[in-house]
């Protein structure tokens, strides 16, 4: 008897798990029990596949990190039953939870496949099927008898990303998540075509480990032309918060006001984290190379470099949570990658 892969489909909520009722128009959620019965193409896969749910299926726009512990609750219950897991997740919030998860999973040897659909699985027109199956295919795929993908993926549209790399950018189209600053893994044509010189490599040298806790009290702090200080001030001194992103203008620029500068080097002399990234779109934080950021490198604002806001704000409550440490600690940690997350 031939063995197959073993896949475990994790339904959490979205789009991807709704049906539309056309008598009322509304939406449904869809049984997965039927799953093979409305997908007939799965049985096409040279795969098991079986399937749980979170507790309490959601809207990706409720998705919390109480959720993202839940999830790898799942997977570490059963990660030695399954060889990948492909996760069913509402488009809007799925790269917070795919950059989430590459920080709680580390040192993964099989694939762990975060995707959705714009569409309802039912509709004529839907991108539904398509994700999944292929979503599952990868999951499924397998290199010298072990899984060739091993770390937290994002696949959507014909292509797979780095789920730490990639960012919603269209609430219409079916290409709706790119990656700026990282090729996709894998473009799905007639063949699935693998780039194998940029997966990441963990090859069985370090074992599986999760992490259960994060540090919800974060923020993202968006500068623009006209800034206040007391705004700033609202954020940075009167709140509870224990780190912040900044989202600065381009190569990680910032207002030279002196009230600005000084305010950020006080929260940096009390231990208070705070990350520059980059509000465009692509690109990376190289603070020193303008005159606008030469005051950020000396007080020592922690550079982000090319990592997504995503990844940020939840690297930045993985480590707090995780690995603390001083300040000089956290600033060294981030600036290294854990997960790819940064080149």
């Amino acid at each position: 008897m031939i063995n197959v892969p073993k896949i475990l489909l994790i339904y959490t909520g979205g789009t991807i798990g709704m049906r539309r009722d056309y008598p009322s128009g509304s939406l449904k959620p869809f049984d997965f029990q039927k799953v093979l019965d409305e997908i007939p193409e799965l049985r096409l896969l040279q795969c098991d596949i079986e399937h749980c749910a979170i507790a309490r299926p959601i809207d990706s726009s409720d998705m919390h990190p109480q959720v993202w512990i839940e999830i790898v609750e799942i997977i570490d219950q059963k990660y030695h039953s399954y060889d990948g897991f492909v996760i069913l997740h509402g488009s809007d919030t799925m790269s917070y939870t795919a950059s989430a998860l590459s920080f709680l999973l580390q040192h993964l040897d099989k694939a762990v496949i975060l995707t959705g659909s714009q569409l309802p699985i039912g509709d004529l027109r839907t991108d539904a099927k398509e994700n999944l199956i292929t979503a599952i295919q990868i999951a499924s795929l397998t290199t010298n008898g072990k899984p060739s993908i091993r770390e937290v993926c994002l696949y959507f549209e014909y292509k797979l990303y780095r789920g730490n790399r990639t960012t919603k950018i269209s609430a219409e189209q079916f290409e709706a998540f790119d990656s700026p600053n990282y090729p996709p893994l894998i473009t799905s044509g007639v063949h699935l075509e693998v780039q194998t010189d940029i997966l990441l490599k963990n090859m069985g040298q370090l074992p599986f480990k999760s992490y259960k806790s994060m540090e919800c009290s974060v923020g993202i702090l968006k500068l623009f032309p006209g800034i206040t200080k007391d705004f700033v001030e609202a954020v940075l001194l009167k709140s509870d918060l224990k780190g912040v992103v900044l989202e600065s203008f381009g190569s990680g620029n910032t207002t030279t006001s002196n009230w600005f500068i000084d305010l950020l080097e006080d929260m940096v002399n009390k231990g208070f984290p705070i990350v520059n990234v980059t509000q465009c779109s692509g690109g990376e934080v190289s603070m020193g190379v303008y005159g606008t950021s030469v005051e950020l490198k000396r007080i020592g604002i922690i550079s982000g470099k090319d990592i997504t806001t995503e990844a940020a704000i939840t690297k930045l409550m993985f480590l707090l949570a995780n690995d603390p440490g001083d300040y000089q600690h956290l600033k060294l940690k981030f600036e290294e990658s854990i997960a790819g997350e940064i080149s």
